[in-house]
């Protein structure tokens, strides 16, 4: 049997295997009617395809894709739907991208059809995560030979129930919903694996240095399971998770804007995690023009880190960093001595990096090392915890549990002092969250914002979820930050829902 990442997107002309029955599935048919409705009305035909892909919560292992780690993330129920048309070769002179959206919030984007254009990053439009898509697109058919024609105009329509700025991956479910419907447009199907490499190239164009986890889980995720994602070559591995748990998913209510700090926050972390490994390579004996051209992530350098703590009758890379890395901040000059080249040399070919340099004062190595290793740790360990116990006994599960929230707790803490990735409103909110019940608590996605993911026991979900609204949000309601019929959008339990799909009606 293949693999399910080796298997094309599934196309289905029925919405119940996404969405399920009941309510769900009656929410889903509104919203496909009403996407459909508003296409006819803005571009006077119905749309010839569907796609759909979800956004995520990462239950564990933040901010260590980009180093190459593991990570364990679950699909979430929100999504972005993507209707689209595709014009005939003789259908229009000029041809044009359309992009418009079912919410009045969001104005219609015009682009021109070239798919070698560039996305000006310094004026950000929403329809810009269309465009990254779209030149993925041409860049994949182009690659493997696949003669698409001349390009030709689209009439595309988004509806989106992924919160923005939440952590969610809204961004991600946006690209991949959008690669996919270009892709059936065409009548073509790619491998998931394809298509999560895929677009996590294609959000570069957006300039967010993306690791690739939040494409994984949406084109790959199975319902009831979360995921396991490698990378390297990328695959999913199904994990169960038992059954007395859910995850509730609150925001914060600090919208993290990671294209637009990316200098400060995002991508400075990841230069900051590849000058520490670059330093560990040269203090564990590469050379400098050596560790400099080759080390690109701490991944790299991980097997000589255990053989360092080998020696010291250890398996542990920490142990490295704690002996070889300083915990007071790197200025620029200090690890220029040690790799013996100049910083602007090392990341020459990446103008985001560059961009970093520029913004940075210095660059906190100890800590975002000691941070990548630890959580790559936890990773598996949240993994093996439920693994070991496909047989759950009561007694068993509650100790089970105990052990996921124990990583989350420890994950979250990690984050928030090591990565520095939290912000005042994410650590409020983990707090009244373990101090409502739950068993684990951290944030989740890029942090600096968005949302946090508390680990709960099935029976009390619906008195926590209760207990935040009076702890956290009643205040942020008087004072106007949200509607109050709004909260449901902001704190819901969620079970892991499927990946990708393409609908034809």
């Amino acid at each position: 049997m293949a693999r399910h990442e080796q298997l094309p997107v599934p196309v289905y002309s029925i919405l119940e295997p996404v969405y399920g029955d009941g309510s769900q599935l009656e929410e889903a048919q509104l919203r496909f009617n009403n996407l459909k409705s508003k296409f006819i009305e803005v571009f006077g035909h119905a749309p010839d395809v569907y796609a759909r892909s979800p956004g995520r919560v990462n239950l564990i292992g933040e901010h260590i894709d980009y180093e190459g780690y593991s990570v364990l993330p679950m699909a979430i129920r929100q999504d972005t739907i993507v209707a689209i048309r595709k014009h005939g070769v003789e259908e229009s002179n000029e041809k044009r991208l359309v992009i418009a959206n079912v919410s009045e919030k969001y104005s219609v984007c015009t682009y021109p059809a070239d798919p070698d254009q560039e996305i000006d990053l310094k004026n950000h439009r929403w329809g810009h995560y269309f465009i990254c898509g779209y030149k993925g697109f041409y860049e994949y058919a182009k690659a493997e030979g696949l003669d698409v024609g001349l390009p030709v105009s689209l009439d595309v329509m988004i509806d989106g129930t992924v919160p923005t700025g939440s952590g969610l991956s809204s961004s991600a479910a946006f690209v991949c919903s959008s690669t996919i419907a270009i892709m059936a447009a065409f009548d073509l199907n790619f491998p998931k694996k394809d298509l999560a490499q895929l677009t996590c190239e294609c959000e570069k164009h957006i300039g967010t240095q993306s690791g690739g986890m939040d494409q994984a889980i949406s084109v790959m995720a199975q319902s009831g399971f979360a995921e396991l994602i490698d990378f390297n070559p990328i695959q999913a591995t199904d994990v169960q998770l038992p059954a007395g748990g859910s995850f509730v998913i609150a925001h914060s209510l600090a919208e993290s804007q990671k294209a637009i700090t990316a200098a400060t926050n995002y991508n400075n972390r990841v230069v900051e995690c590849r000058l520490a490994a670059i330093v560990l390579g040269i203090k564990l004996g590469m050379k400098p023009e050596e560790a400099t051209s080759k080390v690109k992530t701490l991944s790299d350098v991980e097997e000589m880190c255990v053989a360092f703590a080998g020696t010291h009758g250890s398996t542990d890379p920490v142990l490295a960093v704690k002996e070889l890395l300083s915990e007071e901040p790197y200025t620029a000059e200090d690890i220029e001595k040690i790799t013996e080249a100049d910083l602007r040399s090392i990341f020459a070919n990446s103008p985001t990096s560059l961009d970093v340099l520029k913004a940075a004062r210095h660059y906190k190595l100890f800590q975002r090392a000691s941070h990548v290793y630890s959580e790559a740790k936890r990773v598996h360990a949240f993994k093996d915890t439920v693994s070991s116990n496909s047989r759950f006994s009561s007694n068993r599960e509650e100790e089970i549990l105990k052990k996921l929230g124990d990583l989350m707790n420890g994950s979250h803490y990690s984050c928030s002092v090591l990565y520095e990735c939290s912000c005042p409103e994410l650590e409020e909110l983990v707090k009244v969250c373990r101090d409502s019940g739950a068993l684990g608590a951290r944030l989740t996605g890029a942090g600096w914002g968005g949302c946090a993911v508390a680990l709960v026991k099935e029976s009390i979900v619906p008195e926590f979820i209760l207990n935040l609204k009076e702890q956290f949000y009643q205040s942020r309601i008087s004072k106007g930050v949200i509607e109050k019929n709004d909260f449901p959008l902001y704190v819901f339990a969620s079970k892991p829902s499927s990946g990708a799909a393409i609908f034809k009606f």
